[in-house]
């Protein structure tokens, strides 16, 4: 199953990813559109900037193996399949009490405050990969099964370790 993926070391802070979430997740589709809207579309991904280590590090749902989130939700809003495992949020069902919001370990549970229900990344169902990646202009995001993102960065530090980069300037 493919998953959004993070290269913290790529990304910029230009927040193109925020916007490309929003707009996806307007009722326009169009950046234009949704600065009109009157219940402002809102991001699902979040970029911090970490001040300690000078970078900015995209934070996405994680869509946890046992996600604390389903289970504390009371309304059965946020469910996950056990085969796929993706956490899977009905808003029609959402009360807007946010105990979701105060049990992700990540902070990646939103609020909408307009419509009171809490919103998070849905990997966007509707196109063929996430808005957030197809935005990204320096591939900080990437959106592939795990076992082929983990092989294509062990051939990139197996290529500079055979070049005679130390471990430590492997990035």
């Amino acid at each position: 199953m493919k998953e959004i993926l993070i290269r913290p070391e790529r990304c910029m802070g230009c927040r193109s990813c925020e916007i490309a979430c929003a707009v996806e997740h307007s009722r326009s589709k169009s950046l234009f559109g949704a600065v009109a809207e009157k219940s402002p579309p809102k991001k699902r991904i979040y970029v911090e900037f970490v001040p300690e280590c000078a970078i900015s590090v995209p934070m996405v749902c994680h869509h946890c193996e046992d996600a604390s989130c389903v289970s504390v939700c009371p309304t059965g809003a946020l469910r996950q399949d056990g085969i796929v495992r993706v956490v899977t949020h009905d808003i029609e069902a959402c009360i807007g009490c946010w105990t979701c919001t105060s049990v992700c370990s990540y902070g990646m549970i939103g609020r909408n405050r307009d419509l009171r229900v809490a919103i998070k990344c849905d990997w966007c169902p509707d196109r063929e990969g996430p808005a957030c990646v197809s935005a990204c202009p320096t591939g900080a995001l990437v959106y592939k099964e795990v076992d082929e993102f983990s092989g294509s960065k062990r051939a990139v530090a197996a290529l500079k370790l055979a070049q005679g980069v130390s471990a430590a300037e492997i990035r």
